[in-house]
């Protein structure tokens, strides 16, 4: 596997997502037409633009060489390609969720290991 790809939701998001063995998406997701995803560098900036001091959010590692053709990079935030699933996301592409937690400053820290 290549480096993970990251979906950000509510941890109760990714509990519904469980039930159906498979995420659908968010409001925003579903309102864009696709699920949105971030390399590592583009975690802290998603997580300060659309996230901001929200504490009841999960980090999920996607496999994305899994993803198939429903993955595109295509522009976003400030001409920067980032990664969207055309699709519901499999959950068995799933490597990994871990909780974020906030720091004394109010931003998310990071699992160990996420490049950002």
């Amino acid at each position: 596997m290549d480096q993970p790809l990251y979906k950000i939701c509510s941890a109760a998001a990714l509990e519904q997502a469980r039930g159906a063995g498979r995420f659908e998406g968010s409001a925003d997701d579903l309102r864009d037409g696709f699920i949105h995803l971030s390399a590592g560098p583009q975690v802290t900036g998603t997580l300060a633009a659309h996230f901001a001091r929200r504490d009841d959010l999960v980090l999920i590692a996607v496999d994305g060489g899994r993803l198939g053709q429903g993955l595109r990079w295509e522009p976003s935030r400030g001409g920067d390609l980032f990664p969207h699933l055309y699709g519901p996301l499999d959950l068995g592409h799933v490597v990994w969720v871990e909780p974020l937690t906030l720091q004394d400053d109010g931003r998310h820290r990071l699992p160990d290991g996420v490049v950002s």
